[in-house]
């Protein structure tokens, strides 16, 4: 098969920053506030198929996410996360829980080790930066 037949998914970044901020259940005046522009002009962003690098940048920042989930988000993905993340689980009376498929205790690892190296790679061009000024 061609690989040129195989059609491409078309990327709406706009739409892709409303429905991640919608899944978050942030407010479009909330996250327009804490980025320092308008509602208005948020809601005009949602609406543009393409966002420049900074503002991608910019928007996943304040949402706390990575910039490859604006730019590659998918109902199908989104739905498979979900599915594949938690397990409905019945503990009688009709109540339903939902149990997690992964450590919590492995993800703050993850995290803490993250923050550890992203610190080490800022104090090495804080030293680069002050050998190239004196």
């Amino acid at each position: 098969m061609d690989i040129d037949a195989i059609p491409q998914r078309k990327v709406h970044h706009g739409q892709n920053v409303k429905r991640l901020r919608e899944i978050l259940n942030i407010k479009q005046d909330a996250l327009a506030k804490k980025m320092g522009q308008s509602q208005q002009t948020l809601s005009r962003y949602e609406t543009m198929e393409k966002l420049d690098d900074e503002l991608l940048e910019k928007i996943a920042k304040e949402l706390n996410i990575p910039v490859e989930a604006i730019e590659n988000f998918t109902e199908e993905g989104a739905l498979n996360f979900v599915s594949n993340t938690f397990q409905e689980a019945s503990i009688g009376n009709d109540i339903t829980h939902y149990k997690c498929t992964f450590n919590p205790i492995e993800k703050v690892v993850e995290l803490y080790e993250r923050i550890i190296k992203e610190k080490e790679e800022k104090i090495v061009l804080l030293e680069q930066m002050l050998k190239e000024k004196g």
